[in-house]
């Protein structure tokens, strides 16, 4: 493979499933869905107390997500952390 060439499928956005795609973020409480995988969690300390953050994996797409239970933050919840 030449380097231009490489260098651009190192720059393909990901492509997200259509269950990853309906997936709203940064809200809580909002769902997942059935082919999200937890993969592990930790806890970090705020002003408040204790947030919980569990990673997940999508089977069908690969994608990372984190989901962060922070009950004082309503614009906490699903983001995706990558691949």
């Amino acid at each position: 493979m030449n380097k231009p060439h490489e260098r651009q499928t190192e720059l393909k956005p990901m492509e997200l499933c259509d269950s990853c795609k309906g997936i709203q973020r940064n809200w809580r409480r909002a769902p997942g869905h059935a082919e999200l995988v937890q993969r592990g969690n930790r806890k970090e300390d705020r002003d408040h107390g204790q947030v919980t953050f569990t990673r997940y994996q999508c089977d069908r797409c690969g994608t990372a997500w984190e989901y962060e239970n922070d009950k004082t933050n309503l614009h906490a919840g699903w983001s995706v952390v990558g691949r």
